[in-house]
């Protein structure tokens, strides 16, 4: 289920802030997108799965939080990773 290498740096070459950046909301929030997005297809093919429903709305609050955060401390930015990554603001 884990995301490799190859995929993070795809997922999240647009939205770095410099090149060792892992830690910024906008990184974060790429991330868990493209993670929730995984979880999504595995929970379709396995409905009674679950323990991987409760990760997936575990991330999908954690990313609304880094959103709510990034809103209120910088709003060009949550404008630009909305459009980006395609998310309902």
């Amino acid at each position: 289920m884990a995301l490799t290498s190859k995929q993070k740096e795809k997922v999240t070459k647009e939205v770095k802030r410099h090149e060792k950046d892992n830690g910024s909301p906008e990184y974060q929030i790429a991330l868990f997108s493209e993670k929730i997005k995984k979880l999504t297809t595995h929970l379709k093919k396995n409905k009674k799965d679950f323990h991987s429903r409760r990760g997936l709305l575990k991330m999908v609050a954690k990313r609304k939080k880094l959103m709510s955060y990034l809103k209120k401390t910088n709003e060009k930015a949550y404008k630009v990773i909305i459009k980006k990554l395609k998310l309902k603001g």
